[in-house]
């Protein structure tokens, strides 16, 4: 346990906040902090074939002890921390034999982690757990499941008396910002499939995601003296305000769960002459997905319409990227790699909990890249905030997770 707390510790204490602003890989310096520590560990640990390209992409391997020819599997986690809160200056604190109660993460500022609110705390009373100080996140998502690739890999490493085949670990950047698997090398990874250590709450295993789309919507207006704008005034900010407003009103985030899709804003900025609305689209149902991105233009469209005479043209720009895919279109032509891991957590003693991802992780891209990558989890809760926190005894679990697949494919034919 202490090995896996101080471990875990020397890499949330590196900022790696990652940057949707920036143009390079990774798209802030400080992320190079943190990779070229992980590439000297995994040297130190034994791991062969360490290298880490231009954009610190990190990839290494651990080589087969067994005889015959088995699957190449993988293990995948991002070193970089969502832009959403800070992680400069992370201060875990450790919690022993949590007794079920509010834990004070900040006297002075009144800042608490309850299980009034946060129910899920119950389920770790008497385990250690690491949270934050209230002051910063904790970096759990996903240097937690960084963690516990480096454990396992250094386990199966001082254990060969345990048999597998060929490993192989990669690290990204930037996959808070969407772009974690975009220069991810998967024949160079040469992996038949992989995992992402990069769930939540113990037991989680998932092989649906989202389908994401981001859209950017520019209004146009027209400035006039407001003492004399009767008839000719436009105001780009209250066309933004309609259209926010024609979305449907309970396919929020804060409204959904499940499989359920939404729409939302996540920005908006504006002035009389041009105002800018940004929002993110997301269902798990290609279909339905399509659906809600034909509504963005069908809304457009019609401020179009109704202001077309008096603004002289399309006063409404809708552009609208898809970001990733559903998985599941590529996991389940294999879905023996879905039962390996379900059955690893079986043996543990772990009750697996399958769901579909409210969101995405590089596994989803790496799918539609050739690497089908299903999600475990990783053992943190509260990701991208102060109330941020892990157990160690899930990140043991994840550990054992990884050690059991390993063993599991040794089994399997290629």
């Amino acid at each position: 346990m202490q090995h896996i707390i101080d471990r875990f510790i020397s890499y949330v204490t590196v900022d790696t906040e990652s940057d949707p602003n920036s143009d390079t890989t990774p798209s802030t310096a400080k992320q190079w902090d943190l990779a070229n520590k992980l590439v000297d560990e995994l040297k130190s640990i034994g791991l062969e074939e360490v290298t880490i390209d231009e954009n610190a992409y990190i990839m290494a391997t651990l080589p087969s002890n067994v005889a015959h020819d088995v699957p190449v599997i993988g293990f995948v986690s991002h070193f970089d921390t969502t832009p959403d809160f800070t992680g400069a200056n992370v201060k875990p604190q450790i919690i022993e034999n949590y007794d079920g109660g509010d834990i004070i993460l900040n006297a002075e500022q009144n800042i608490v982690l309850s299980p009034k609110y946060f129910k899920d705390l119950l389920q770790y009373k008497g385990q250690t757990i690491i949270t934050t100080d209230g002051t910063t996140l904790l970096g759990a998502d996903d240097k937690a499941g960084i963690t516990e690739i480096v454990t396992a890999m250094e386990y199966l490493l001082q254990h060969p008396e345990i048999k597998h085949g060929k490993i192989r670990v990669g690290f990204t950047p930037d996959e808070e910002i969407g772009r974690g698997a975009h220069k991810f090398d998967v024949a160079k990874f040469g992996a038949d499939w992989a995992y992402t250590m990069d769930g939540s709450q113990i037991g989680e295993l998932e092989y649906e995601n989202f389908n994401a789309a981001g859209a950017k919507i520019t209004f146009k207006g027209k400035s006039v003296h407001p003492g004399y704008a009767k008839g000719k005034m436009i105001n780009s900010m209250l066309i933004a305000n309609k259209f926010i407003t024609s979305l449907p009103k309970n396919e929020v985030p804060e409204l959904t769960s499940g499989y359920d899709g939404f729409f939302h804003v996540t920005g908006i900025t504006g002035s009389i002459e041009e105002s800018v609305v940004q929002l993110i689209i997301r269902d798990h149902d290609a279909k339905k997905f399509k659906k809600r991105k034909k509504l963005i233009k069908k809304i457009t469209d019609k401020i179009n319409r109704k202001y077309k005479k008096q603004f002289g043209g399309d006063i409404a720009i809708a552009e609208v990227k898809d970001q990733y895919y559903n998985m599941k279109e590529k996991v389940t032509p294999v879905f023996h790699i879905v039962d390996i891991a379900e059955k690893a957590m079986k043996d543990l003693g772990i009750k697996p909990l399958i769901k579909p991802i409210r969101g995405g992780t590089d596994g989803c891209q790496l799918s539609y890249m050739g690497l089908p990558c299903p999600n475990i989890f990783a053992g943190g809760h509260n990701f991208h905030g102060k109330y941020e926190y892990v157990p160690v005894e899930s990140m043991q679990k994840a550990t054992d997770v990884i050690v059991r697949i390993a063993e599991l494919t040794a089994k399997a034919k290629k």
